[in-house]
């Protein structure tokens, strides 16, 4: 893990540190690398919405049996790597 240095004013300096206790994190690192993650989701779903708006703005096309498997083998997939049984 790297480190990197922040400069905040006082105002925001203290936001974090109460943010951090009323929150239950042990540290400001700890709770700075929760809100990155947060924004990381968030522009994630944004890309996702994108993509499934541009994908509605397209042909319809059928979906077939081979579709369907494939669709559901991908989430098996997914499932199985994030330890989650169906």
């Amino acid at each position: 893990m790297t480190t990197m240095n922040i400069s905040l004013p006082d105002e925001m300096k203290a936001f974090v540190e109460t943010q951090m206790t009323e929150e239950g994190y042990a540290s400001t690192s700890e709770y700075l690398r929760m809100l990155i993650r947060e924004a990381q989701k968030r522009k994630a779903k944004d890309e996702l919405d994108a993509m499934l708006l541009e994908g509605l703005k397209g042909p319809m096309t059928e979906l077939t049996k081979d579709d369907w498997k494939d669709i559901e083998r991908e989430v098996l997939e997914s499932l199985a790597g994030e330890n989650i049984r169906p």
